[in-house]
């Protein structure tokens, strides 16, 4: 990689790191997992530089997006976790509501709304991240809202 695009590579890493990690930190409900994808999704923008720079953000987005499926696919199987990390904002607290409500979704259905709905992606941006159909988005951001509408009403009436 020449200087001047090792210097945009830095520049972007440095813009994007926050909003990559908060996407990757609400994919996976854990911080140790959320930095080890944020890593992975660097090196791996990094080595196709000269193809992701026209748009960095979005294909670090959809690189992520396919290692956390690659993930879950592998596993099979998510892991639920009864605690928020530790590094979760408590001074709002519908955040450990939302996450927790998160966490209980199929991880599709998770990526789809928080593309959608914490990172103000349109369905074809969030197609284009997650690498289904428009039509799949709807479906899948649908049924994750469903989904997490009861669990954050179900936190209300425990408080």
């Amino acid at each position: 990689m020449r200087g001047d695009q090792e210097r945009a590579y830095v520049a972007f890493v440095e813009a994007s790191r926050t909003t990559l990690h908060g996407y990757a930190w609400l994919l996976t409900a854990d911080q140790h997992g959320a930095e080890d994808l944020l890593q992975e999704t660097f090196v791996r923008v990094y080595v196709k530089w000269s193809t992701a720079s026209a748009q960095p953000l979005a294909y670090a987005r959809r690189v992520m997006s396919n290692l956390h499926t690659d993930r879950w696919r592998s596993r099979r199987r998510e892991v639920l976790r009864d605690e928020v990390p530790e590094h979760a904002d408590r001074t709002v607290p519908d955040t450990v509501d939302v996450v927790r409500a998160l966490q209980r979704i199929a991880p599709r259905e998770r990526e789809c709304v928080v593309l959608r709905h914490y990172l103000d992606l349109s369905e074809k941006e969030t197609a284009a991240a997650v690498g289904i159909s428009v039509g799949a988005v709807k479906s899948y951001t649908s049924r994750g809202l469903a989904a997490v509408r009861p669990l954050l009403h179900e936190e209300e009436r425990y408080v």
